[in-house]
């Protein structure tokens, strides 16, 4: 019987691919980057308004293999590295580092496309682990700026984001389950909904407005809301390379992880290369 289930399977899987298109290291990615959701791969910086901070985004996503089955599904296995990374300003331009956060880890996409929608699926594989920088110790004085020491903070997490689109917006949920993190304090599971709107206007070579706003439930010792609203423009390909220049409206807990229970809001303007 497990004999017969195994060349079935087998006979299924050639089947498959025999009627497929399959790349490796294919241009773009199988499920774009949501616009409003904070980690998210970007190359490039925010700048916060009123306040002597900003971020630099330094990370990628790539597709390392995709295969395209009956016309209109894919299914992807690729690979995430990102950095980013809390600055201040100071005279003669001079930016110290503050604090750093890395992460790195694998995903998995599908989508299939029906008419004028799509629906799909990517998981994420990944750790994060997050650090203070000299830029945050004052050597005048020998001290950890704001009193605010180093901890160790580091998480392992598998990551489910379903989506639906139909013609310009996609509607998203997703789910965080963190099977290792420290604090021990942290509680393991995240909840997340959002959508993002391009509105594919033809003009000025590949002129295209968005818009975005994502809500993310992370469970410390209570729930709290994290809120993230975007509105930009993307000059290029609206889903590939170009630069986007854009608003940020931010309320929640810190993305940073030695700042993971310290409240922060603010309004950014940011510029993003996507590659």
């Amino acid at each position: 019987m497990l004999k017969k289930l195994f060349l079935t399977f087998l006979f299924f899987l050639t089947s498959l691919f025999a009627q497929s298109k399959s790349e490796f290291f294919p241009d773009g990615l199988t499920i774009q980057p949501f616009a409003a959701n904070s980690l998210e791969p970007k190359l490039g910086f925010i700048f916060k308004i009123n306040k002597n901070e900003l971020r630099l985004y330094i990370s990628n996503s790539i597709d390392v293999y995709r295969n395209q089955f009956e016309e209109n599904q894919t299914i992807s296995f690729g690979a995430d590295l990102f950095t980013f990374t809390l600055l201040r300003g100071e005279q003669n331009f001079h930016f110290p580092v503050d604090a750093v956060d890395y992460l790195f880890g694998i995903n998995f996409g599908y989508k299939k496309e029906i008419n004028n929608s799509e629906y799909g699926l990517r998981t994420r594989l990944s750790h994060i682990s997050a650090h203070f920088v000299d830029g945050h110790f004052d050597g005048t004085t020998q001290q950890w700026k704001d009193n605010v020491y180093p901890r160790v903070y580091s998480r392992e997490f598998i990551e489910l984001m379903p989506y639906y689109k139909i013609g310009n917006l996609r509607i998203y949920s997703g789910f965080t389950y963190l099977f290792h993190v420290d604090p021990s304090t942290i509680k393991k599971d995240n909840y997340q909904f959002g959508f993002d709107y391009y509105f594919h206007l033809k003009l000025m070579n590949e002129f295209t407005p968005y818009f975005g706003y994502d809500i993310k439930l992370i469970h410390l010792a209570n729930y709290t809301a994290n809120n993230s609203l975007i509105a930009g423009i993307k000059f290029g390909e609206v889903f590939g390379r170009g630069l986007s220049i854009y608003y940020n409206y931010y309320s929640g807990k810190s993305i940073h992880g030695e700042y993971f229970d310290k409240n922060r809001t603010y309004s950014a303007i940011g510029i993003n290369l996507d590659l």
